[in-house]
């Protein structure tokens, strides 16, 4: 049994069964970030960016991902005021789509924004502890020779090659 390329398609690590659903989560995520732009007036609506709209194969539930730029109550007003305008938003989402159906939608705050502060929050912290350790190391002496490794060269030292005879050799 073969089974049709489209049926194989993954798209943002989840199984995508066709273009269309691909398509239609394009299309919201337009349509819902212009909705954003020009038509919701709530004063609570912070700096939203609409950063990813994942829809379900059956394009009956779309998942949309958001960030907010500000602090965490501007973050919790903007996620009232998503919520409150979901009905709005929706009905507009049907609209555009002209689908039979239109998807039911979930705002998630997106979790992107803080995972790139902590990886930068680590980063600092490793520069911070090789700028210790590279200080600690400047001033420091080895506690024994430079380098420690025998050298095949250091096993002939006491011979010199000036007052070796080629006659004493006991070869015949």
């Amino acid at each position: 049994m073969t089974v049709p390329l489209t049926a194989r398609l993954t798209w943002e690590g989840e199984t995508v069964s066709s273009g269309r659903v691909r398509r239609v989560a394009d299309r919201v995520r337009v349509i819902v970030a212009e909705m954003l732009e020009r038509r919701i007036k709530d004063v609570r609506l912070g700096f939203v960016t609409v950063t990813d709209v994942r829809v379900t194969g059956d394009t009956q539930h779309a998942t949309i991902f958001y960030t907010v730029l500000g602090d965490d109550e501007a973050r919790k007003a903007s996620a009232a005021a998503l919520e409150s305008a979901k009905g709005l938003i929706r009905s507009e989402v049907g609209k555009q789509l002209g689908m039979r159906h239109t998807p039911t939608l979930e705002f998630i705050p997106d979790a992107l924004p803080d995972t790139a502060a902590h990886i930068e929050d680590l980063l600092a912290e490793a520069r911070r502890s090789d700028a210790e350790v590279a200080a600690a190391a400047a001033g420091a002496t080895y506690a024994g020779e430079a380098d420690p490794y025998k050298h095949p060269e250091d096993d002939d030292v006491d011979v010199d090659v000036d007052d070796a005879d080629p006659q004493d050799d006991d070869r015949p």
